[in-house]
């Protein structure tokens, strides 16, 4: 079996997240958080990056790698949620590595 790279990871949780756009809400978390709007995607990006911090400074690396998949996974519902493009946001990063 290959070996999973992360941009393929991105890609298709981007591609997940577009699907799921519009969907029934009862369907799963990502139509439900999406169909609730962009302050509750916002609110939850918020909490996300919290359990990030408090898990850095006082829990195992394992919990900091858990609440790290929510944050991003939640940064890019609220990409979605905004019609922002992942690629702008890397080509944002790609300017600041220079």
């Amino acid at each position: 079996m290959a070996k999973t790279t992360p941009e393929q990871v991105l890609s298709e949780l981007l591609a997940v997240i577009e699907q799921r756009r519009g969907a029934d809400p009862d369907s799963s978390y990502t139509a439900r958080l999406l169909a609730r709007g962009l302050p509750k995607i916002a609110q939850k990006v918020g909490e996300e990056a919290t359990e990030t911090v408090v898990a850095a400074l006082a829990e195992s690396d394992e919990r900091v790698v858990s609440e790290s998949a929510d944050l991003i996974y939640h940064l890019l519902v609220l990409w979605a949620a905004r019609g922002i493009d992942a690629k702008a946001v890397f080509a944002e990063l790609a300017k600041r590595r220079k």
